[in-house]
């Protein structure tokens, strides 16, 4: 049994420890709220862009470009998005472990061509000792979100797309839902996937900080969209279909095309550093919660045996007065 003085020194350890993570809570909290605030004003926006143009793209038949025609895979490329540091519970370790698997399915495909875009020092580290082709490297935007740098990556890629470098462009992230769930999600770049939109999750709670069974139990009862419905009990489809092109449609898609590419970029590069600071949050509560646990039961053990060897010491004492 070990002696008074170290289980002393353990429960000063233990409530330093305790100290330390309950900050970094703290500070990880803040950071998730200025976090969940630049969604909020960004994602009306890029949701309904989004949404419009693929719908017109589903809907007009002139509406053809290079961008939504999907071709035969040769060259492939990923843009994988993870943190600078760590200390929050496994989002790195799920995004690198998701990374080698799709660059597996490749490879099982017979496309050993293919390009990693890292968005994060932890990506960037292991795909460069896993030997993968890493262009370039982009760990300040992990940290401090900048849409001028994502508007530079985007017309890279499709650069390259368009001239035939690459056949398919992915994204690997997780997806922020709440500050208790965040989905890894791997989601197609280019070609613009069309039939995508329809399957898309836009369920949301980007008002509380507070990751709680009952913030999913929210979620999944709110996971059924609600379709608008008319006088006459007919459902309401999101959007027309039947649009009126101005000027020319090809002077339309030069414009909106760009700016999809760059707003579902930096959309995912904002639901990734939320769901880092989620992620940190809820491990650092873990953390705080163990620590709590541990005290207790040191300081449960700190008092049997204080209580034992005061027990010791006075039996000692009657024994020698009775021997005496």
């Amino acid at each position: 049994m070990p002696s008074l003085k170290e289980i002393k020194g353990r429960i000063a350890s233990v409530n330093s420890t305790r100290k330390i993570t309950s900050a970094m809570k703290m500070v990880a909290s803040s950071k998730l709220h200025h976090a969940q605030v630049a969604i909020q004003n960004m994602l009306p926006y890029e949701t309904m862009l989004e949404h419009i143009l693929k719908s017109f793209l589903a809907a007009e038949a002139e509406a053809q470009t290079i961008f939504d025609q999907p071709r035969p895979v040769k060259r492939a490329a990923l843009l994988v998005f993870s943190s600078n540091s760590s200390l929050c519970g496994g989002f790195n370790a799920n995004i690198i472990k998701r990374m080698q698997q799709v660059v597996a399915e490749y490879r099982e495909q017979g496309v050993t061509d293919v390009e990693v875009y890292p968005i994060g020092r932890k990506v960037f580290e292991k795909a460069k000792k896993l030997g993968y082709d890493v262009q370039g490297e982009f760990s300040a935007l992990a940290d401090k979100p900048n849409v001028r740098q994502c508007i530079d990556i985007a017309m890279e890629l499709g650069k390259k797309f368009a001239e035939g470098q690459v056949d398919k462009v992915e994204l690997i992230y997780h997806h922020f839902k709440s500050a208790g769930s965040q989905v890894l999600t791997r989601k197609t770049f280019l070609p613009i996937d069309i039939e995508e939109e329809l399957e898309r999750d836009h369920e949301r709670d980007l008002t509380t900080v507070v990751a709680t069974k009952e913030s999913q139990e929210y979620l999944k009862r709110n996971r059924k969209k609600k379709s608008r419905v008319n006088a006459e009990g007919q459902e309401v489809p999101p959007l027309n279909d039947n649009f009126i092109v101005e000027p020319d449609m090809n002077t339309v898609l030069s414009q909106l095309l760009p700016k999809l590419a760059h707003l579902m970029l930096y959309t995912a590069l904002l639901d990734s550093v939320a769901s880092e600071h989620a992620a940190r949050m809820v491990a650092m509560q873990t953390a705080t919660d163990n620590a709590d646990e541990l005290l207790r039961q040191l300081n449960l053990q700190y008092n049997k045996s204080r209580q034992q060897s005061i027990t010791n010491e006075l039996l000692d004492i009657v024994g020698g007065s009775v021997n005496n």
